[in-house]
């Protein structure tokens, strides 16, 4: 499942208890997550899946659940 794999790669890299971590966790304000955090995740995203998320794309990934909703949108 999508979100199970999102959810453990964002919990690695932001060194977040994966177990608090919903589709409805925000990134920014309850991830504490920089641009560069955001910036090593969607590179990240893109090598697991195989897919390419657009810069205007990027903006718009707000929770966790958005993620896994584009991820599943591009598949």
């Amino acid at each position: 499942m999508t979100f199970d794999t999102v959810k453990e790669m964002i919990a690695s890299q932001l060194r977040a208890d994966a177990s608090t971590i919903t589709e409805d966790t925000r990134l920014v304000e309850d991830l504490k997550a920089d641009s560069a955090n955001i910036m090593v995740m969607i590179m990240d995203l893109e090598d697991q899946f195989g897919i390419t998320v657009e810069d205007d794309q990027i903006m718009k990934l707000k929770t966790v659940g958005d993620v896994v909703r584009y991820i599943d949108s591009m598949k």
